[in-house]
């Protein structure tokens, strides 16, 4: 029985999830969303949680800290420079687990990880490719409308040619 066991072992040894879970928290922080199973985004999210509350105080220790941890030093910049002040005041929560659906292969759970305050960012990047292809669908409009327009001008042409012909 599995009473008060606390955490998933993900089909992994004791160092392989420990490396896991390191590499899955620098790609959350480093684009600020990923793509994961299930499993794996609701172990990340804790793990994430504890180094984003470490970051939190900002003195030198909590950074040696998040470096033992966070080996990539331009992701530990980006933590401290960037995520920390737009986390502010908030206490705790600062990722979301949203589920996906199944995978095909294999029909695992899947499932994106987000940092909270940084949807605004994935949402401004949708909204400008959104604009694109408006842009993009009235230029083609245009160019449609105008080859009609041309076409009959042809048409127009060729039987006032021929009513002059005729005559």
């Amino acid at each position: 029985m599995r009473h008060r066991v606390k955490g998933r072992k993900l089909g992994r040894t004791s160092s392989h999830r420990k490396a896991t879970l390191i590499a899955l928290a620098t790609s959350l922080l480093k684009h600020k969303r990923i793509k994961t199973t299930l499993a794996k985004a609701k172990e990340t999210r804790g793990f994430v949680e504890k180094i984003i509350t470490k970051a939190r105080k900002g003195d030198l220790h909590s950074q040696k800290q998040v470096i033992d941890v966070i080996k990539d030093k331009e992701v530990v910049k980006e933590l401290f420079n960037d995520i920390i002040p737009k986390v502010g005041d908030r206490p705790g929560g600062y990722t979301r687990v949203i589920k996906l659906g199944n995978r095909f292969g294999d029909a695992a759970s899947m499932a994106v990880i987000e940092l909270v305050d940084y949807n605004d960012i994935i949402t401004a990047k949708a909204e400008e490719k959104k604009e694109e292809k408006e842009i993009k669908a009235k230029e083609k409009k245009k160019k449609e409308k105008e080859a009609k327009e041309q076409e009959v001008m042809e048409e127009a042409q060729i039987i006032e040619e021929s009513s002059a012909e005729k005559k």
